[in-house]
């Protein structure tokens, strides 16, 4: 096996944790509606999550439980990579911003942080993060 397929299995193997965290959320009151099905499916398809996959994790739901993330720094990589995967299309909904809270409620932030890094996160992705704002990470980075 080469070192790139080594690579893409991995990416793979965590493309579909990703995604089974993601149906974990949309499944916690027993059932999919219809507006969570259709971010599920659009998930799939940003995942390269095959429809074997796919149906694997919902029939198995129980075996991909959470992911356990005991770092604070695995913890915003985490959440880095859920916002990668919502503004692969350039915005965010309502219904995805909700399931972003249950995520990093779910993965071990509280409820107080994790509206903050979603307000910043978003104006990270959205582009719309002021000077000053960027000024500041840049001074907390060189720190």
């Amino acid at each position: 096996m080469s070192i790139s397929q080594l690579y893409e299995s991995g990416t793979q193997k965590r493309n579909v944790l990703h995604f089974a965290a993601i149906a974990n959320i949309a499944l916690v009151d027993g059932k999919v509606n219809i507006a969570e099905q259709k971010m599920l499916n659009s998930f799939s398809r940003k995942l390269d999550i095959s429809e074997e996959q796919y149906k694997e994790i919902m029939n198995n739901i129980s075996s991909y439980p959470l992911p356990l993330v005991n770092s604070i720094k695995e913890r915003f990589e985490y959440i880095y990579e859920f916002f990668c995967m919502i503004y692969a299309d350039h915005e965010i909904d309502e219904l995805e911003m909700h399931l972003v809270k249950k995520y990093a409620i779910g993965i071990g932030f509280n409820d107080a942080m994790s509206e903050k890094l979603i307000r910043i996160s978003i104006k990270i992705f959205s582009g719309k993060l002021s000077f000053d704002e960027y000024t500041l990470f840049v001074k907390q980075l060189s720190e």
